[in-house]
Protein backbone atom coordinates (compact mmCIF):
# COMPACT_ATOMS: atom_id res chain seq x y z
CA UNK A 1 0.00 0.00 0.00
CA UNK A 2 3.15 2.57 0.57
CA UNK A 3 3.47 2.46 -2.73
CA UNK A 4 0.04 3.36 -4.46
CA UNK A 5 -0.19 6.21 -1.63
CA UNK A 6 3.58 7.17 -2.90
CA UNK A 7 2.67 6.86 -6.77
CA UNK A 8 -1.11 9.46 -6.04
CA UNK A 9 1.44 11.62 -4.73
CA UNK A 10 3.27 11.90 -7.17
CA UNK A 11 0.07 12.12 -9.57
CA UNK A 12 -1.11 15.19 -7.49
CA UNK A 13 2.41 16.63 -7.59
CA UNK A 14 3.25 16.63 -11.01
CA UNK A 15 -0.04 16.70 -12.66
CA UNK A 16 -2.12 19.49 -10.02
CA UNK A 17 0.32 21.09 -8.04
CA UNK A 18 2.94 21.81 -10.63
CA UNK A 19 0.58 22.76 -12.97
CA UNK A 20 -1.06 25.17 -10.78
CA UNK A 21 2.22 26.62 -9.50
CA UNK A 22 3.33 26.99 -13.62
CA UNK A 23 0.59 28.30 -14.30
CA UNK A 24 0.61 31.09 -11.56
CA UNK A 25 4.07 31.72 -12.32
CA UNK A 26 2.95 31.75 -15.91
CA UNK A 27 0.72 34.36 -15.50
CA UNK A 28 2.76 36.58 -13.42
CA UNK A 29 5.28 37.05 -14.97
CA UNK A 30 2.85 38.02 -18.35
CA UNK A 31 1.24 41.00 -16.16
CA UNK A 32 4.86 42.10 -15.33
CA UNK A 33 5.53 42.46 -18.71
CA UNK A 34 2.48 44.05 -20.06
CA UNK A 35 1.74 40.66 -21.78
CA UNK A 36 -2.07 41.10 -22.62
CA UNK A 37 -2.34 38.83 -25.77
CA UNK A 38 -0.72 35.10 -24.20
CA UNK A 39 -2.34 31.98 -24.28
CA UNK A 40 -1.49 29.26 -21.02
CA UNK A 41 -1.72 25.68 -22.70
CA UNK A 42 -1.85 22.81 -20.27
CA UNK A 43 -1.59 19.01 -21.13
CA UNK A 44 -4.59 17.12 -19.98
CA UNK A 45 -5.63 13.63 -21.36
CA UNK A 46 -9.18 12.11 -22.53
CA UNK A 47 -9.46 10.47 -18.91
CA UNK A 48 -9.87 14.08 -17.99
CA UNK A 49 -12.94 14.23 -19.87
CA UNK A 50 -14.56 10.36 -19.67
CA UNK A 51 -14.20 7.91 -16.79
CA UNK A 52 -12.20 4.62 -17.60
CA UNK A 53 -13.05 1.44 -17.34
CA UNK A 54 -9.88 0.71 -15.81
CA UNK A 55 -10.17 0.47 -12.18
CA UNK A 56 -6.59 1.22 -11.87
CA UNK A 57 -6.75 4.44 -14.03
CA UNK A 58 -9.15 6.48 -11.50
CA UNK A 59 -6.75 8.16 -9.40
CA UNK A 60 -5.12 9.22 -12.77
CA UNK A 61 -8.59 10.07 -14.10
CA UNK A 62 -9.05 12.35 -10.90
CA UNK A 63 -6.06 14.49 -11.52
CA UNK A 64 -6.55 14.98 -15.40
CA UNK A 65 -10.29 16.37 -14.17
CA UNK A 66 -8.78 18.63 -11.78
CA UNK A 67 -6.45 20.08 -15.10
CA UNK A 68 -9.92 20.53 -17.00
CA UNK A 69 -11.06 22.30 -13.52
CA UNK A 70 -8.33 24.43 -13.35
CA UNK A 71 -7.77 25.37 -16.62
CA UNK A 72 -11.86 26.09 -17.17
CA UNK A 73 -11.27 27.92 -13.72
CA UNK A 74 -8.33 30.00 -15.50
CA UNK A 75 -10.28 30.79 -18.39
CA UNK A 76 -13.45 32.39 -16.46
CA UNK A 77 -10.79 34.34 -14.37
CA UNK A 78 -9.06 35.90 -17.02
CA UNK A 79 -12.33 36.87 -18.77
CA UNK A 80 -13.54 38.17 -15.58
CA UNK A 81 -9.86 40.52 -15.66
CA UNK A 82 -11.28 41.24 -18.84
CA UNK A 83 -7.37 40.18 -20.35
CA UNK A 84 -6.87 39.23 -23.62
CA UNK A 85 -4.90 36.26 -22.13
CA UNK A 86 -6.02 32.96 -23.02
CA UNK A 87 -6.44 29.40 -21.14
CA UNK A 88 -6.63 25.93 -23.31
CA UNK A 89 -5.56 22.57 -22.44
CA UNK A 90 -4.68 20.18 -25.03
CA UNK A 91 -6.79 16.26 -24.84
CA UNK A 92 -4.67 14.01 -26.69
CA UNK A 93 -6.40 10.52 -26.78
CA UNK A 94 -4.29 7.19 -25.90
CA UNK A 95 -1.06 6.63 -27.85
CA UNK A 96 0.74 3.58 -26.53
CA UNK A 97 4.12 4.78 -24.48
CA UNK A 98 6.18 3.55 -21.76
CA UNK A 99 3.44 5.37 -19.34
CA UNK A 100 1.62 1.73 -18.74
CA UNK A 101 4.36 0.38 -18.33
CA UNK A 102 6.25 2.12 -15.60
CA UNK A 103 2.62 2.65 -14.29
CA UNK A 104 2.34 -0.79 -13.73
CA UNK A 105 5.96 -1.98 -13.51
CA UNK A 106 5.69 -5.17 -10.85
CA UNK A 107 3.63 -6.29 -13.08
CA UNK A 108 4.20 -5.85 -17.13
CA UNK A 109 1.36 -8.29 -18.52
CA UNK A 110 -1.25 -5.24 -16.51
CA UNK A 111 0.80 -2.52 -18.13
CA UNK A 112 -0.11 -4.45 -21.53
CA UNK A 113 -3.67 -4.88 -21.09
CA UNK A 114 -4.19 -1.10 -20.54
CA UNK A 115 -3.30 -0.74 -24.40
CA UNK A 116 -5.41 -3.78 -24.83
CA UNK A 117 -8.80 -2.57 -23.30
CA UNK A 118 -8.51 0.64 -24.76
CA UNK A 119 -8.52 0.73 -28.90
CA UNK A 120 -4.96 1.73 -29.81
CA UNK A 121 -5.27 3.43 -32.94
CA UNK A 122 -4.07 1.47 -35.72
CA UNK A 123 -1.92 3.83 -38.25
CA UNK A 124 1.48 3.82 -37.89
CA UNK A 125 3.33 4.40 -34.67
CA UNK A 126 5.04 8.10 -36.05
CA UNK A 127 1.28 9.18 -36.35
CA UNK A 128 -0.34 8.07 -33.36
CA UNK A 129 1.18 11.47 -31.51
CA UNK A 130 -1.23 13.33 -33.64
CA UNK A 131 -3.59 15.32 -31.21
CA UNK A 132 -6.55 17.38 -31.40
CA UNK A 133 -6.39 20.78 -29.30
CA UNK A 134 -9.61 21.00 -27.45
CA UNK A 135 -10.69 24.15 -25.13
CA UNK A 136 -11.84 22.96 -21.75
Amino acid sequence: IAFWVLTQYLLINVNVLALAICTRESYQSMKERNVDDGHIININSMAGHKVMANADEHFYGATKYAVTALTEGLRQELREAKTHIRATCISPGIVETEFAFRHHNSDPEKAAAVYESIKVSSIQKHMQNYSVNKKC
